[in-house]
């Protein structure tokens, strides 16, 4: 199963799964998830850290997590 992270404001809002079949590519689940009339940015995650062929996202996507384009950071907590 493919997982996908909704960013609003870089932040993680909501995690979703796509079935594999529907998400071969970050690109084909992204058009999926539109089209069943899901809006906003989505951004694959993954639980073995290779949501993107060769590309590591830092960390599994959790609610609250940051996106800085690049990977999902832990927020800090003061």
């Amino acid at each position: 199963m493919a997982h996908f992270a909704k960013i609003q404001d870089t932040k993680v809002v909501e995690v979703i799964v796509v079935h594999n079949n529907d998400a071969p590519t970050e690109a084909d689940g992204q058009a999926f998830i539109a089209s069943i009339g899901l809006d906003g940015v989505w951004v694959q995650t993954s639980y073995n850290n290779n949501a993107v062929k060769g590309a590591s996202r830092g960390k599994f996507a959790g609610i609250g997590d940051v996106w800085n384009g690049t990977e999902f950071i832990a927020p800090v907590v003061e």
